[in-house]
């Protein structure tokens, strides 16, 4: 009401993207007001383009421009062992760590009663038609530390026993450089339990 349409519009549209409230909003909206046209217009054709040319990989079900996905068409990758995450960006994560060289199956969330959100709402269906082809001999569960995230490793390590894989879930513990002292109680316990020999 105290703005011009257009720029109540664009505030509106901002408040809809996760994280941003009124404030921050209109001091985007007024960004792009400052921005030249021509960036503008590339910033719309990037919104348009991703909306337009990504979709799901039909192996991995991770987002791609191509299908299958670039990882699933690497014949380097171990065809072994499958890292299950909940959300593409928890592949990109992994991706970065440079240490697992196998393949990925993104669920796209996390089993959530609370939110109705249960197994058929998310890409599980897709995981155990891969498992059932005998080339995989591992799972690496490697949802989110939370309520959700557990329940849906629980879930899926009951489900995927009777293809007689094994198994395994990322540890989870104290992040590195940090200390003992600020360390809720969940993450040293889960410290505790995910201990090896050195």
């Amino acid at each position: 009401m105290y703005y011009p349409e257009p720029i109540a519009k664009l505030i509106d549209a901002f408040t809809h993207l996760p994280g941003i409230g009124v404030k921050t909003a209109g001091r985007l909206a007024f960004h792009v007001l400052r921005m030249k046209e021509e960036d503008v217009l590339d910033f719309a054709k990037a919104l348009v383009n991703v909306k337009r040319n990504l979709h799901f990989c039909t192996v991995c079900c991770n987002i791609t421009d191509v299908d299958p996905c670039r990882i699933c068409r690497d014949k380097g990758r171990d065809e072994s062992v499958i890292c299950v995450v909940q959300e593409s960006k928890d592949l990109v994560a992994m991706e970065r760590t440079k240490d697992f060289n196998g393949q990925y199956h993104v669920l796209h969330g996390a089993i959530s009663p609370m939110e109705g959100v249960g197994p058929e709402e998310i890409r599980i269906a897709e995981l155990l038609n891969r498992l059932s082809d005998e080339k995989v001999k591992e799972l690496i569960l490697a949802t989110n530390p939370n309520i959700e995230g557990e329940a849906t490793a629980m879930y899926l390590s009951r489900l995927v026993k009777p293809f007689g894989i094994k198994v395994t879930r990322i540890a989870h513990g104290l992040p590195v450089g940090g200390d003992l002292e600020y360390a809720d109680e969940v993450t040293l316990s889960k410290a505790l339990e995910g201990r090896r020999e050195i």
